[in-house]
């Protein structure tokens, strides 16, 4: 039997890639320890939400640059790519609000709004 050779040669990792990799993972990790603040320190309602989806926009472009490599590539490519998703999720934010509506004022749906002020009925009459 003949001994297979082989000229592969194992190279050492480059320190620069690596710590690039970690810096991705931080800074994404970062974006989401902010997210999370804001999930348990803030009541919902609008502003959170517009929070979440503000960083979560955030994110996407991060892993878009980092991970499709487009953070290099020039600005008006990466533009073509991150803007039509702005207005595809600004659409369906506006439908969603939009046919909710329609569908709770169909259905004589009234949001309950508490105002804080306790009414005393007296039956003693």
């Amino acid at each position: 039997m003949e001994q297979a050779t082989s000229n592969i040669q194992v190279q050492p990792a480059e320190k620069s890639v690596i710590w690039g990799i970690w810096k991705v993972a931080i800074i994404l990790a970062a974006v989401t320890a902010v997210e999370y603040v804001f999930a348990f320190t803030m009541d919902a309602g609008f502003l959170r939400s517009t929070i979440f989806v503000a960083l979560t926009i955030v994110k996407a472009f991060y892993i878009v640059s980092e991970f499709m490599h487009l953070g290099h590539e020039v600005k008006g490519l990466i533009y073509s790519i991150i803007l039509p998703m702005v207005f595809i999720l600004w659409l369906i934010a506006a439908l969603v609000n939009i046919e909710g509506a329609a569908v709770k004022d169909s259905r004589g749906i009234v949001d309950y709004e508490p105002n804080g002020t306790t009414e005393q009925v007296d039956d003693s009459h």
